[in-house]
This record gives C-alpha cells, sequence and structure tokens, in this order.
C-alpha cells in the first residue's frame, strides 16, 4: 500500500494581490526514485515571490503553482536508490518553486546536508542571500581587504548580507538604504546613505573620493549606469537585480536592456569591468558543478554564522499560513533583513 503525506501549500493562482494567495491541503506519494520526502522547517519570501505575483519574473511557470525559492528541512522518507542514513538529516535546498508547504518531494541529489545546530530560519536568512553574496564579492568581484565596496539596498536580504561578509573581511562598506535603517547598518560596520537622496553619487564620492573598488546593484539600468561611473580604476559593478521597475516596467526587458549594457561596456576599452550575477548560472549547461559550488559556498558561508562572524538578519517569522502578512510586510521595504516563513 502506497504511503501518502499529508501537504499544506501556498499556491498562486494568477496575478493577484498579497490577499489573493491560497492555502491548499493535499496529499503526497510516497518517494519515488532518486527522490526524497521533506519536512520543510524554513522557508522565505523574495524578490523572486514578488516578481512571481506579478507575473514578471523572468522564466516563472504558468499560473497556479506553489512558490517558495528556497528551503531548510528535515527528510523524512526516501525512495528506492537513495541511502536511508539521510532519513532524519536536516536538509536545504534552493528550488525557484514549491518550497511554500510543509512537505515536499526533491530529487535527493540536490539536497546539502546543513548543521542541525542552527536553527532552521538562521539558515533560510542565508540559504538564498548568503550564498548570492558570498559569490558576488568573491567568484565575481574578487573583492579583499583594504578595499572599498558599495552595497545598494543594504538593509535588505542580499545586502546585509553582503555588509556582513565584507567587513568580516576588512573592507570598507558604504551601504545605501532608508534612514530609518542606518542604525542598524552602522551596528554592522557599514557608513550609510540615504538610498533617496538625489545626489547619492555626490554623495558616495565625497566617503571615497577615488571612487569604489567594488558595486553591487540590484536596482536596474539607470542605477547601474551611476554605480559603473563611481568605479574607481580596475573596479567591478556586478548588477543582480531589477527592483526599481517591479511596479513600473517588464523585469525581462529591463534585464535584457541591463544586460546588453553590461555587454556593451565589456566591448569597450575601458579600465573597469562590468557582470550580471544569476543565482542559476550554469545549472542548465552543468547542473553537477551548479550544485557542487552552491554547497561549497553554503557552507562557507554557514560556519561564519556558526562562529558568530555573520548574524542572520531575520525583519520577521511567519506561520506558513499567514503568508498574505509575510509578504505585505516584505514589500513594504520598511523591515531590515529576510522575512522568514515557518511551516
Amino acid at each position: 500500500m502506497m504511503n501518502l503525506t499529508a501537504t499544506t501549500e501556498i499556491v498562486l493562482p494568477g496575478i493577484v494581490q498579497p490577499c489573493g494567495l491560497l492555502v491548499r491541503e493535499r496529499t503526497l506519494p510516497a518517494p519515488a526514485a532518486g527522490q526524497a520526502l521533506v519536512q520543510v522547517d524554513a522557508s522565505g519570501v523574495s524578490f523572486a515571490e514578488m516578481g512571481m505575483r506579478r507575473g514578471r519574473y523572468p522564466g516563472q511557470p504558468k499560473f497556479p503553482f506553489v512558490p517558495g525559492y528556497d528551503f531548510v528541512g528535515t527528510v523524512r522518507e526516501v525512495g528506492p536508490g537513495v541511502s536511508q542514513e539521510l532519513v532524519g538529516t536536516r536538509v536545504a535546498a534552493p528550488t525557484k518553486t514549491g518550497a511554500w508547504s510543509t512537505h515536499l518531494l526533491i530529487s535527493a541529489s540536490h539536497l546539502v546536508p546543513v548543521p542541525a545546530s542552527l536553527e532552521p530560519e538562521w539558515i533560510e536568512t542565508v540559504l538564498l542571500n548568503g550564498v548570492t553574496a558570498w559569490q558576488m564579492l568573491y567568484r565575481l568581484a574578487r573583492a579583499r581587504a583594504g578595499q572599498t565596496i558599495l552595497v545598494h539596498g543594504a538593509s535588505g536580504g542580499v545586502g546585509t548580507n553582503l555588509v556582513q561578509l565584507a567587513v568580516h573581511q576588512g573592507m570598507r562598506v558604504i551601504g545605501t538604504a532608508a534612514p530609518r535603517h542606518h542604525d542598524a547598518l552602522r551596528s554592522m560596520g557599514a557608513e550609510p546613505i540615504d538610498s533617496r537622496d538625489k545626489n547619492l553619487a555626490a554623495r558616495v564620492l565625497e566617503l571615497s573620493p577615488d571612487g569604489v573598488h567594488a558595486a553591487f546593484d540590484h536596482l536596474g539600468l539607470e542605477s547601474a549606469q551611476t554605480s559603473f561611473k563611481l568605479l574607481t580604476r580596475g573596479g567591478t559593478l556586478v548588477a543582480y537585480g531589477t527592483a526599481a521597475v517591479l511596479d513600473s516596467r517588464s523585469i525581462a526587458s529591463e534585464f535584457m536592456a541591463l544586460l546588453g549594457q553590461v555587454l556593451l561596456w565589456n566591448a569597450l576599452p575601458n579600465s573597469r569591468r562590468a557582470t550580471f550575477y544569476n543565482f542559476w548560472g550554469g545549472n542548465s549547461v552543468n547542473p553537477v558543478g551548479f550544485r557542487k559550488r552552491f554547497s561549497e559556498d553554503l557552507t562557507q558561508v554557514l560556519e561564519l554564522v556558526s562562529s558568530g562572524a555573520v548574524v542572520p538578519q531575520i525583519a520577521a517569522r511567519f506561520p506558513l499560513t499567514e503568508v498574505r502578512a509575510a509578504m505585505e510586510l516584505a514589500e513594504s521595504h520598511t523591515v531590515s533583513g529576510k522575512v522568514v516563513l515557518i511551516p
């Protein structure tokens, strides 16, 4: 007789406000060959879900579907071909969709074991955001101690991880954020600037007259153009989003315009360089290599969490079934850090 597992999941039925998210109950079959059944212990609200509910996130599935970009959980059952030793192990994985549920079925090869000594919501807070920050800072910008970097949205999920990783390694951090977050940024070691200051570029140059060695910009084309001009000789711009156009223009068209600008910068003789960070970059070509790199970088970040060098910035915790309120808070931009869902 096939074992069935009851699960509660959140469904995005179409282009809706947060109040339009649905709570659905259904049953999952026993894991198939190569699969694991995971009890989700924590997931989160990210920019991806904000774009998806507007129907503007590149590559999102057709409606309806279950959102949820990543999760931390505990393996409860495994299918044929998967070691029974995995049962009871705390694991994590990026999923892009499907993690807003109490249980899910996933390929066991996608799972990364994580320390049971850390709270699931702590791991969730650095799972996507911390790895993104780590890869941009070290794999792309190759930033090092003594350099000055500019972090846009420094109070956000990725931003707070960037600030802490950089400060820990002896870098100077200039971070943009709303004034209400400035004290929190100072406590992390950053030098804050009002993100809405019309003279933002001038303010950066007041603090770092020769420019910055690296800039991390998630806002879109216009902001990236300003950030590129703020680079010192040999500096690197890492563009990684289009948040500024979430409610005004097509994310896909903004992304293509931004990517075109990055290619143009790098095609011309220049003492500076630009790159676009894609978390899923290389996954379609070399999924094994993608998972290996993700596992290595997550391990590095979690070691810093365990040592206290990186403190997870949890904006708020919500039960999964209160996801509507969780998304409204995350989209209000009034809190610092990440909004976490606890199934």
